[in-house]
């Protein structure tokens, strides 16, 4: 058993690691694209926080599809059936990118309409607007790019990720830096400019992943072209079927998430940039988890795919011990260093004096948040993507009718709202801890 538990460990951690560095490398990108603002004016934050959100939330749905590819070629690959596993790969490669023009369509042409409804502050819309439009270009590379990732990842190969991330990250913070504050003759374009020092950034590192499938014979999943070009749409269809509810699922909590800016922006014009600010920090662990979480999900797809359910129990002890012990040491840096880590994002003495508060409340956030990605990516890899759904869609409900009767009712403010989310991911970490010890119960009574 101790071998076996070794095994895991090593596995987790080769596919995680170059994940975690290039996730890790984006959310400094992300981090340094918000210090510039931030050094702009608080205003700048604000149109950001209101864009990111949406745009995110429909982006998500493309990474939400290849889910379902991912664990049905994990299971294939699991169950030694190699040919099944490469034709599930050459559909998803072949019909995910459909989506991805449409969401490009829509945020070129209807992005104000979206903030107008979200109910942004006129004072920032128009920079709202101007970052989706800027940002939509990338959506037509998501496809591809989603794809490639997954099957780089249900090989076992995830190093090019980490080389494609410091590429991508390192030409994003140039790119910042010249384009938003107007360097070396070229425009200033403020908020504009993060956008598209963004889009070519990824446009770079997705080139990067792209070159290195293509080059490399030795995927164990990688189809050919000539099945590529014959794949059929029933397998993506199966794989959609996988990914519609881990689709909803992301929409759900984005949908929730988008519904807090909006009770936010009911407090005022600022507090949907204070909310962006303290949440970046907080997606610093976040983006290692998902490593984490993505590598637990393909090797739980394989030991499903083996019939060994209890292995999943077993990764994910593994992976939620190591997320947990990552939470401890960040809440620690908030509790010692709350004005130096806030400080990074504005210079405003009042804005850094007000967050102190809300960055301890998250702090204590960062450990149900952890339970729910590494629980819910094993409950994930037995296929069963329909219970995280439904834990979701609670956990929305939950977040929109509480968050209405403290802003519009109780008039509670941000310090509510904060420790709302608190009680969201708790509830639903225990929900999903619960249901992965059922499903982990019945492998071990029909041994």
């Amino acid at each position: 058993m101790k071998e076996k538990t070794k095994s895991y460990g090593i596995r987790l951690i080769s596919i995680a690691l170059p994940i975690i560095i290039s996730n890790l490398i984006g959310q400094l990108q992300m981090i340094i694209d918000k210090v510039f603002l931030g050094r702009l004016r608080l205003e700048c934050m604000s149109a950001v926080g209101n864009a990111v959100g949406p745009v995110w939330t429909t982006m998500s749905t493309i990474f939400a599809m290849t889910l379902g590819g991912t664990i049905l070629v994990s299971q294939a690959v699991g169950a030694d059936d190699e040919k099944k596993a490469k034709s599930i790969m050459a559909s998803v490669l072949k019909y995910n990118n459909i989506l991805a023009v449409l969401l490009f369509f829509f945020w070129i042409f209807c992005s104000r309409l979206v903030f107008t409804v979200m109910g942004v502050d006129e004072s920032v819309i128009d920079m709202s607007v101007a970052y989706a439009r800027y940002f939509a270009p990338i959506f037509l590379i998501t496809g591809i790019s989603a794809s490639v990732t997954s099957m780089l990842q249900v090989s076992e190969r995830t190093k090019i990720i980490a080389v494609s991330g410091f590429v991508r990250s390192g030409l994003n913070i140039i790119l910042d830096y010249l384009l938003i504050f107007g360097k070396l003759g070229l425009p200033r374009m403020e908020v504009a400019g993060a956008a598209l020092a963004t889009t070519i950034a990824e446009y770079t590192g997705a080139a990067v992943i792209v070159c290195y499938a293509i080059c490399k014979n030795d995927l164990i999943v990688k189809p050919d072209w000539m099945s590529i070009l014959q794949a059929k749409g029933s397998y993506y269809l199966t794989a959609v079927k996988v990914g519609i509810p881990a689709a909803l699922e992301e929409f759900a909590w984005n949908f929730g998430n988008l519904f807090l800016i909006v009770m936010l922006n009911q407090v005022s014009a600022v507090a949907a940039g204070i909310y962006a600010i303290i949440f970046s920090v907080e997606l610093i662990q976040v983006v290692v988890v998902n490593g984490l979480g993505q590598a637990t999900i393909t090797l739980s797809g394989q030991e499903t795919g083996k019939g060994n359910r209890r292995g999943v129990r077993k990764l994910v002890s593994i992976s939620l011990l190591w997320s947990l012990g990552l939470a401890c040491i960040m809440l620690i840096l908030f509790i010692v260093f709350p004005k130096e880590i806030i400080g990074l994002f504005t210079t405003d003495q009042s804005v850094i004096a007000a967050s102190k508060t809300y960055l301890l409340i998250v702090g204590i956030d960062l450990f149900p948040k952890a339970a729910n990605i590494i629980i819910g990516s094993g409950i994930r890899g037995f296929g069963n993507t329909m219970w995280m759904l439904k834990t979701q869609i609670f956990g929305t409900v939950f977040v929109i009718s509480v968050s209405a009767i403290l802003v519009l009712v109780l008039h509670v403010g941000m310090l509510g709202i904060f420790w709302l989310v608190v009680a969201d991911e708790t509830i639903r970490s225990l929900l999903n801890l619960w249901k992965l010890m059922k499903e982990t119960k019945k492998n071990e009574e029909n041994v």
